[in-house]
């Protein structure tokens, strides 16, 4: 038996965008369905944050959801088992009030919503699924995770030693130690696709922001007689960046066709020709892009405390955490790190109403 993974696909994300919305249909219509039917796999195990708001949802954004995903779940009989994530719970120290259960509820003749740690046997394989882990059920989760006897485990965790976003490193939560015992833990939660030893956190299958540009996504499917889990590449990309220093290119006979339909940003390392610049500037706006953002170098700007020769800016990620290894205190700068990354992510993802 083979059964996809998804994990991560956030939908309503970024105030429920078109743009998003239109990406995650492509996704779901050109790319993975086709890819079920064709290999005849008739089951998804979802490892959490299958919605994006925690606290609200667009009408929308549901009901392109119910369109692109929900309804095709039924008209190709294919079933899923589905945990909470993190972004699918109201509050943040119980899993009870939660987006799965308010909103899927239509739906469960093929999803089954699960809500407590649990070994599913699938195909004779014994596959341990674990929700999200909050104050509430945590007790209940590490015992479940210290005794069950399943050797895979699907989840939405909270591992410390991972990087949540590419160069950023989560420096506190769970202990990988703790998962020894198993053969393969594969887990949502964390954007960025890594892995060690048997720990594999998958990456979102989608691009949903600047820190995810050029950082390949994959939905996956596990294959309960080999045991062994596959990526499949989306090839559907949402950003474009390209580093500018015109000693290096001429930019004057740069390939734009990559840049059609994406988010553009140009990071100036060097830029010598002013009007070869302006040209090549004239040349993307007159693509159809979604958007163009210009990060310059400043430079002179940055305090003496900085060494210059280490910044690198061309994101907001990367700049915040250089002040904040540049900073003199005893405070724990990685989690300072961590709670900045939060905050970040949760003002870009807030909705204006």
């Amino acid at each position: 038996m083979k059964f996809a993974i998804l994990n991560d696909t956030h939908c309503g994300i970024r105030n429920s965008s078109d743009i998003f919305l239109d990406n995650a249909d492509k996704f779901y219509s050109e790319l993975f369905f086709p890819y079920l039917i064709d290999n005849n796999i008739n089951h998804i195990v979802h490892l959490g944050d299958i919605f994006d708001n925690r606290k609200f949802i667009n009408f929308r954004a549901l009901h392109r959801h119910r369109k692109m995903f929900l309804n095709k779940l039924r008209e190709y009989k294919i079933t899923m088992d589905i945990i909470p994530g993190n972004h699918d719970t109201y509050f943040k120290n119980t899993n009870d009030l939660n987006s799965l259960k308010e909103l899927l509820g239509h739906f469960t003749d093929c999803i089954n919503i699960i809500m407590e740690p649990i070994v599913m046997n699938y195909d004779g394989l014994d596959f341990a699924l674990l929700p999200w882990i909050a104050p509430d059920n945590e007790e209940k989760s590490l015992d479940f995770i210290k005794n069950t006897k399943a050797l895979y485990l699907g989840g939405h965790l909270d591992i410390a030693g991972f990087e949540m976003m590419k160069g950023t490193v989560n420096a506190h939560g769970i202990s990988a130690d703790l998962f020894d015992r198993f053969d393969g833990v594969y887990s949502g939660h964390f954007h960025t696709k890594s892995s060690k030893n048997n720990i594999h956190y998958l990456g979102s299958q989608m691009e949903f922001f600047w820190n995810d540009a050029h950082d390949p996504k994959y939905f996956h499917v596990f294959d309960t007689n080999a045991k062994q889990i596959t990526q499949v590449l989306n090839p559907n990309t949402l950003h474009h960046r390209i580093n500018y220093d015109d000693t290096r290119q001429d930019y004057l006979q740069y390939d734009l066709s990559q840049v059609e339909n994406k988010f553009v940003k140009i990071v100036v390392i060097n830029k010598n020709d002013l009007f070869t610049f302006d040209r090549f500037v004239d040349r993307i706006q007159a693509r159809k892009i979604h958007e163009l953002k210009i990060a310059d170098n400043f430079n002179e700007f940055i305090g003496s405390s900085v060494n210059d020769d280490e910044v690198e800016l061309e994101d907001t990620t990367s700049l915040l955490n250089t002040y904040v290894d540049a900073v003199d205190t005893d405070l724990d700068k990685a989690r300072i790190k961590v709670q900045m990354h939060e905050l970040m992510i949760e003002a870009q993802t807030m909705e204006v109403v």
